[in-house]
């Protein structure tokens, strides 16, 4: 690794608040199916973890959303790079990102998703930056762990395309 990685949150500490919000998930859609929309590429690993431990049925698609170029700031472009796959008319939506930031993104892809009539939106996060947040109406109802303000990697997240596969949340320091 050419830069230096800081462990913010360890394997052990995220993998213990998946389960937990995994629990609570599924206690609140008890008795109903979740559809799980997960938000490429970063959100791939986390979604993945939290499906694997949600009790309720679970189906699963793919968005790919961008606001990043190769930098470490939002560029408050928002671009749908992979839309869905099924129509999302009358299910009960969860979309699972991987870290909130500006909230822009999510802004843009909640206005999109709502006009495709499903019963419900929850979101739910890995991380939350709510000091960055610009977006204020942007409700989260799961977060792992709100974090400071800095450039984190790892668990999907990346760095120029880098250190998405680290098992724990590190902070570059550039």
């Amino acid at each position: 690794m050419a830069d230096k990685i800081r462990v913010l949150l360890s394997e052990d500490e995220v993998n213990a608040r998946i389960s937990e919000i995994a629990e609570q998930i599924s206690k609140d859609h008890e008795g109903r199916q979740v559809h799980l929309i997960c938000v490429l590429k970063g959100g791939v690993f986390f979604t993945c973890e939290l499906a694997k431990r949600l009790t309720v049925p679970v189906s699963l698609d793919f968005m790919s959303v961008s606001s990043y170029g190769s930098g470490t700031k939002s560029s408050g472009v928002v671009r749908i790079i992979k839309d869905l796959d099924e129509p999302l008319e009358g299910k009960d939506v969860l979309i699972v990102e991987d870290i909130i930031d500006s909230g822009r993104t999510l802004s843009y892809l909640l206005e999109i998703l709502w006009q495709r009539h499903p019963k419900s939106i929850q979101i739910c996060t890995l991380l939350d930056k709510p000091e960055r947040r610009i977006k204020k109406q942007v409700k989260v109802d799961y977060t792992c762990f709100s974090i400071p303000d800095e450039f984190v990697v790892g668990y999907g997240l990346d760095y120029d395309q880098k250190y998405r596969n680290l098992p724990y949340i590190g902070v570059v320091e550039l």
